[in-house]
C-alpha cells in the first residue's frame, strides 16, 4: 500500500521539515503485516517440507519414523492449503457480493 497518503510534513521551530505518521497509516501497516504473515506462512511450510524430507531420509526404514515424516509433510500441506483457501474464500466473497473492500480487510471502504 502507498505510504504517501498517511504521512504529514511538519516544520519544527528550527525550520527542519520532517514527516509524521497519521491515523491514515493504520490500513497500510495492517496490510503490510498481513502480507508479512503470508510470506512467513509460506516460508514455514517450506521449512516443514524440507524437515520432513530430512526425517524421511534419516528414517532408515523404521515404520514409526517414516510415519512421522509423512505426518509432518501432510500437516505442512494442510496448513498451507488452509492459508491459501482462506485468501481464496475472501476473494470469492468479494467478487460475488461486489464489495472489493473486503480484500483490504475493511480499510478503504467508503460508508
Amino acid at each position: 500500500m502507498d505510504w504517501g497518503n498517511c504521512v504529514q510534513k511538519i516544520t519544527d521551530a528550527n525550520g527542519k521539515v520532517s514527516e509524521v505518521a497519521t491515523i491514515n497509516c493504520i490500513p497500510a501497516v495492517f496490510l503490510n503485516l498481513v502480507n508479512a504473515l503470508l510470506m512467513f506462512s509460506g516460508l514455514f511450510a517450506l521449512l516443514l517440507f524440507i524437515f520432513s524430507g530430512f526425517k524421511y531420509m534419516n528414517a532408515a526404514g523404521d515404520p514409526k519414523k517414516l510415519e512421522g515424516a509423512r505426518n509432518t509433510l501432510i500437516y505442512g500441506i494442510i496448513g498451507l492449503l488452509i492459508v491459501l483457501f482462506s485468501l481464496l474464500i475472501i476473494n470469492i466473497v468479494s467478487q460475488v457480493t461486489g464489495v472489493p473492500c473486503i480484500t483490504k480487510f475493511g480499510f478503504g471502504c467508503n460508508p
